[in-house]
């Protein structure tokens, strides 16, 4: 593929030729179903347990790597049909009781077999990877304006206890990204490990301040049922109350177990998605407004397909609203190397990471401190060991055209 994006086709000869391939999106969840019901069907070998793990951080990533990219964008004349289109949206609609199933299966499994402890570890893994493609879809779905899309994303949000991402994501995040006001923008020089104390409570302090703000305008109290977190948490209570009361109480630390993976797995797409991009402040205090440049992007094929083009990260901050079939490449963008699985990976090792990013980084912003969201601690030493003046080299007043 070039390095720029290829021009669209005219609207009335588009076709999209990744319709079906967004099955995917509904297919690479489903495994973690491969685990339990291989072991109980075919044979119960605990390697069946770990298969899903294995396929997520080996064959993900070397797939991106063999069918590389693709950065054809749709005719924008297309797009007013495109987002019509229904098809797209009742693949959205049917991943919701997969990953219910998925989940029940997962635990009721684990509640039902006895497993040493690596193989109990394959399935909260697998079952907390479940969990993590329902905050994709929690993400995709919680932006759109129709009231059954907003209830799949919490329902579906519901599954990993995670519900305040619906307030924190759309109300939060997207106001604050890529400044050091947002805990789930990651900063130069901070690993993931310490990404994941700033990030996770974070969220939920900052989700819950927006929503008592809200609620205190409307003139209602925090802990009514309009409270959009309540809403999802008392789904997610009846759902634990429920497991725990058929599995009995071991099962609680495997429901905790799996929640934390769950929610880690969207640390780890925060982590990724901005590292290090600033925006910049304006004289009134202020912050200009979010740009393509603001997001680190990924134009992957097989990663996109299974996460409905979360990897497209620079044009959804740019435009939230739009829809994953929709959502655009741009020239020269903070481009990652391979798509989120395989980034997951090198995030593990924070020495690996920061060799691989902290130059593309760099490269990105033109190597503009002014443009950098610091570690404030690692600030002086990383300046010095990447010979970073100050002087301030401001990108073009340039809007991105919707």
């Amino acid at each position: 593929m070039n390095s720029a994006a290829q021009a669209a086709p005219p609207a009335s000869d588009y076709v999209d030729r990744k319709r079906h391939l967004w099955l995917f999106s509904l297919l690479v969840p489903c495994t973690a179903l491969i685990g339990p019901l291989m072991y109980m069907l075919v044979s119960p070998k605990l390697l069946w347990l770990w298969m899903p793990t294995l396929f997520s951080y080996t064959v993900i990533p070397l797939l991106d790597a063999l069918i590389g990219e693709d950065r054809s964008n749709p005719p924008e004349e297309a797009v007013p049909a495109l987002e019509a289109d229904r098809y797209y949206r009742y693949v959205t609609y049917a991943l919701v009781p997969i990953l219910w199933l998925s989940f029940l299966v997962s635990v009721i499994f684990l509640g039902t077999h006895e497993l040493p402890w690596h193989g109990t570890l394959a399935v909260v893994l697998a079952a907390g990877g479940t969990l993590g493609y329902g905050l994709n879809l929690g993400h995709e779905m919680g932006h759109k304006k129709t009231t059954l899309e907003r209830w799949l994303a919490k329902i579906t949000l519901a599954l990993g206890f995670y519900g305040h991402f619906f307030v924190e994501h759309n109300r939060g995040h997207h106001r604050d990204v890529a400044t050091p006001a947002d805990p789930a923008s990651a900063r130069m020089g901070e690993s993931i490990y310490r990404f994941v104390f700033r990030e996770m409570p974070g969220a939920f302090f900052r989700a819950w301040d927006l929503e008592a703000e809200r609620l205190d305008r409307c003139g209602k109290s925090v802990w009514s049922l309009d409270n959009e977190i309540i809403q999802p948490a008392l789904i997610s209570i009846a759902l634990y109350a429920t497991l725990i009361a058929i599995l009995g109480l071991d099962i609680i630390p495997a429901l905790l177990l799996i929640a934390f993976w769950g929610a880690f797995q969207l640390t780890q797409a925060n982590y990724i998605e901005h590292y290090g991009l600033l925006r910049q402040q304006l004289p009134n205090g202020r912050y200009e407004r979010c740009q393509p440049w603001h997001s680190w992007n990924s134009n992957h094929l097989f990663s996109n397909w299974a996460l409905f083009h979360l990897q497209r990260h620079s044009d959804h901050h740019a435009h939230p609203t739009r829809r994953y079939q929709s959502l655009r490449d741009f020239p020269d963008l903070p481009r990652l190397p391979n798509g989120y699985f395989g980034m997951y990976l090198v995030a593990y090792f924070p020495p690996l990471w920061f060799k691989l990013m902290d130059r593309r980084l760099l490269d990105a912003v033109g190597r503009d401190p002014a443009r950098i969201n610091f570690e404030p601690a690692k600030r002086d030493r990383l300046m010095r060991r990447y010979a970073l003046g100050d002087s301030e080299h401001a990108r073009p007043d340039t809007e991105v055209v919707a």
